[in-house]
């Protein structure tokens, strides 16, 4: 029986980074992609052989395409793409935010998704196999300052919907997890490094943490 390959996005942390291990640990092929080379390098070294590590940043789509072009021929069977690349940034509401990081959150939330997924489509199609994409609650459900951000997780989910409806009878699977509160490093990008901001919000609560997300993936 052929192993089984798995890409994903944003793997150098968070639910990425606890996907491609968990993936790794059970025998898959994981195709780990981030712009933290070092953090990859971490994760590939614990699973000797499994992991190949493709540093890039999610936005660069020459860096993109070159990635998957380079992959060994092992990892090009791939039979399941996990689209978790993704940020927030910035806490101020629409009227005090900077466009800058709207345009960010844009390039990195939907246009390095849908270019990723449009690229690795006639593979997944050709294998049968799965889309997880790592949308949010508040795709659904706003908050003060989520504006930009909040808008393009709503993209996630209604994109999913549609690829769903497109792929029907493809045998091609498509999922939109749409996390609640969870504790990873978004806050910290989301304040800019603030701890305490962090810290005070996950006070109390018992967040969804990675390994929650990693084993509903699989």
């Amino acid at each position: 029986m052929s192993i089984k390959t798995i890409l994903v996005t944003g793997a150098s942390s968070g639910f990425g980074a606890a996907t491609a291990a968990r993936f790794a640990a059970a025998g898959w092929h994981v195709i780990a992609c981030a712009r933290r080379a070092e953090r990859l390098q971490a994760l590939a070294s614990q699973h000797a052989g499994r992991v190949h590590t493709c540093a890039f940043d999610v936005r660069d789509t020459g860096a993109m395409k070159t990635a998957l072009e380079d992959l060994p021929d092992d990892f090009r069977g791939i039979d399941v793409l996990v689209n978790n690349a993704g940020l927030a940034l910035g806490t101020a509401p629409a009227q005090r935010a900077e466009l800058a990081q709207w345009q960010q959150m844009i390039d990195t939330n939907i246009t390095a998704l849908v270019t990723l997924t449009h690229q690795l489509l006639p593979t997944l199609i050709g294998r049968r196999g799965a889309i997880f994409n790592v949308s949010s609650i508040a795709a659904t459900y706003p908050y003060t300052g989520g504006n930009v951000y909040a808008g393009t997780k709503a993209f996630v989910t209604q994109f999913s919907l549609g690829l769903r409806s497109d792929l029907h009878g493809t045998g091609v699977r498509v999922t939109s997890l749409e996390p609640g509160m969870a504790e990873t490093e978004f806050t910290l990008v989301r304040t800019g490094g603030d701890q305490g901001a962090s810290d005070s919000l996950y006070a109390g609560a018992q967040p969804i943490v990675p390994a929650d997300i990693a084993e509903t993936i699989w």
